[in-house]
C-alpha cells in the first residue's frame, strides 16, 4: 500500500538539500509531495539551475508553494501524514498561533484537525531557541498531537539547536523524523 507524505519545508539550510529527505522517505515506501514556504521556494529558484524541475522529477508531483484558486483542481493526492522539515522558528510559532497565510501553514494548521500523523523536525540555532515564543509554540503543537522533534526532556533524540552560523546540514536527522512518522502510524 502506497502512503502519501506531505513534506513541508521552510527556508532553512536543509531545505537546500530536501532531496535527501525525499529520497529517504521514498526508500521507506512513501510517495512524497513537496510543499515549500514562499521563502523556501524563492531559495529553490534563485539560481535558475533547475532545482524545482529536479524536485518535480524526483517526486513525480508539482512542487507547491502557494494556494490554488478555488476554481482549480487539487494536483496532489490527499496526505496520509505530514512532515514539517526543516521547520523554522517562524513556521513553528505561526503554526502554533493558527496562522494560515501561506499554503504551507494552511496545510499544517488544517492537519491538526484531520487526525493525521504530523511530525515537525526543527532547524534552529541556539539563539533562536532562546526566544520566549518557542517553548509556548512547542507545547501548543505537542498538545495538539504534533510530534515536535526538538531535543528536550520530551524528545531527547530530537534536533539539537546549533551555534549561530555553525549548523551542519549534512547531520540533519531526516531518519529520526521518518522513524517518528513510522511510530505514529503504528499507533499506541
Amino acid at each position: 500500500m502506497t502512503r502519501t507524505l506531505y513534506l513541508i519545508s521552510s527556508a532553512a539550510p536543509p531545505a537546500r538539500h530536501v532531496d535527501t529527505g525525499i529520497r529517504a522517505a521514498q526508500a521507506r515506501g512513501w510517495t512524497v509531495c513537496l510543499i515549500l514556504t514562499p521563502s523556501a521556494h524563492r531559495w529553490a529558484t534563485e539560481d535558475g539551475d533547475g532545482e524545482l524541475e529536479a524536485l518535480h522529477a524526483l517526486t513525480s508531483h508539482p512542487i507547491r508553494h502557494q494556494y490554488k484558486l478555488p476554481s482549480q483542481a487539487d494536483v496532489l493526492p490527499d496526505p496520509d501524514a505530514l512532515l514539517a522539515a526543516p521547520a523554522t522558528l517562524n513556521t513553528l510559532t505561526k503554526w502554533a498561533d493558527g496562522h494560515a497565510d501561506t499554503l504551507a501553514l494552511g496545510l499544517l494548521t488544517e492537519a491538526l484537525g484531520l487526525d493525521l500523523p504530523v511530525v515537525a523536525l526543527p532547524y534552529i540555532n541556539s539563539a533562536q531557541a532562546q526566544h520566549p515564543a518557542l517553548p509556548r509554540a512547542v507545547t501548543t503543537l505537542r498538545t495538539a498531537g504534533v510530534r515536535v522533534l526538538l531535543n528536550d526532556h520530551q524528545e531527547p533524540t530530537g534536533f539539537t539547536p546549533h551555534r549561530p552560523k555553525h549548523g551542519n546540514v549534512n547531520a540533519y536527522p531526516w531518519d529520526t523524523a521518518l522513524d517518528a512518522l513510522h511510530s505514529a502510524l503504528q499507533g499506541p
